[in-house]
């Protein structure tokens, strides 16, 4: 089965980073390589990955994709995963990925499903349930909405592609665009991450109307620092 860098773009997460990382260690395929990307962290988020192992790569311009990109130039393996730096891949996720990779020559992405963590146990049911939706309802319109909190794809074809386009936010579902343009994306269902509830600390309706934006195309910064 193909090997995967996982990369993990970060700025200022020296409080969750930890938590990612060993969700990382409990992969059952381990990933051939973990990057973390600096962005111009000021509270140790670089030096508490390299205490880890993680290869770290140090992006001074401040921006998600610009970091997203940093990690995609510094892998070296066939197929790159992204996760976020508040976020848990599931034990296998690595596995399903390197599953639904192997054997098929045109597909070049791959996707799966979130939900929140550290919250209500109906909470983190009706997140997983709502997304699932969201991204039925995005295949059946013929446009995967793949995040970058759980993506993964073949580093030949994203470079072919040109990598993360140069925005403020969006980045992660206009490269998935791109690369469905190339090949095929395909969902996998048992490719599961957590993320955090952060981002409900505004409450439902901010976090729901900066959903509304992406779904939009909007490129501008909005999901804050």
């Amino acid at each position: 089965m193909p090997d995967f860098t996982v990369v993990i773009p970060a700025r200022n997460e020296a409080e969750y980073l930890p938590l990612t990382l060993r969700a990382l260690e409990r992969q059952t395929q381990p990933p051939a390589a973990v990057i973390v990307v600096d962005n111009a962290s000021h509270d140790g988020t670089g030096d508490l990955a390299r205490a880890w192992g993680a290869q770290v790569v140090e992006c001074r311009v401040r921006g998600i994709a610009h970091a997203r990109q940093a990690g995609l130039d510094a892998a070296r393996t066939e197929w790159v995963a992204s996760t976020d730096a508040d976020s848990l891949p599931a034990p296998e996720w690595l596995e399903r990925f390197a599953q639904a990779a192997c054997g098929q020559p045109g597909r070049v992405a791959l996707y799966g499903p979130m939900r929140f963590c550290g919250v209500s146990r109906p909470l983190v049911k009706l997140s997983e349930l709502g997304y699932s939706t969201f991204l039925h309802a995005c295949r059946v319109v013929g446009k995967p909405n793949l995040a970058g909190a759980n993506m993964a794809f073949s580093r030949h074809a994203a470079t072919l592609v040109g990598g993360y386009p140069e925005v403020e936010a969006y980045e992660d579902v206009l490269l998935g665009q791109a690369l469905a343009r190339l090949g095929e994306v395909a969902y996998v269902p048992g490719a599961l991450v957590e993320t955090s509830a952060r981002r409900l600390s505004g409450g439902w309706l901010p976090f729901l109307w900066r959903h509304a934006l992406n779904l939009s195309g909007h490129t501008r910064g909005y999901f804050g620092d």
